[in-house]
């Protein structure tokens, strides 16, 4: 069984972080993910998935991410239903990530050069956190070879032995 899936879209609004009566950190928000193909008119539409992060995972996203940011989550779809005040069965289905990456710099949605130069520092991506017993609570990554080309060189060749290909 396999239950997996990667969105990448922009966030509706703020996320809300909120803490459990046991005092773990969740975090939910919506991401808008476009839909590949257009209305007769020419419009695009777009599916809005709500996501819900735990634990440090969801500390870090309340910390970073805004309204409008492009963001790729990866999770678990999870189906869960509730009865309401009515008395009627409420089904949801939502996104449980794991792992949450910017996608962009806070300086190119404010309409800055992200790209000029090593002062803008590579966003961070952030895993764990989620109900996936991985244990990897805090996947903090950053870049800090000042955006170096780690292919650039001298034009010569690179000497790899037969060996070393794994074909």
């Amino acid at each position: 069984m396999l239950n997996r899936i990667i969105l990448i879209g922009r966030l509706t609004r703020d996320p809300e972080l909120r803490y459990t009566p046991q005092g773990v950190a969740v975090t939910q928000f919506t991401l808008a993910v476009d839909r590949q193909f257009t209305t007769q008119g020419g419009e695009r539409e777009a599916d809005f998935i709500p996501v819900v992060t735990w634990r440090q995972l969801a500390e870090t996203c309340a910390n970073y991410l805004r309204k409008g940011r492009l963001t790729a989550v990866e999770g678990r779809i999870q189906v869960r239903n509730y009865e309401n005040n009515e008395g009627k069965r409420v089904y949801v289905t939502e996104v449980i990530a794991d792992n949450v990456r910017f996608l962009e710099s806070t300086q190119t949605r404010e309409g800055g050069n992200a790209t000029s130069g090593g002062s803008v520092p590579e966003e961070p991506s952030f895993g764990g956190g989620g109900n996936s017993g991985r244990g990897n609570n805090n996947n903090f990554s950053r870049n800090t070879n000042n955006n170096q080309d780690p292919f650039s060189g001298d034009g010569k060749p690179i000497d790899i032995s037969d060996d070393d290909l794994p074909f």
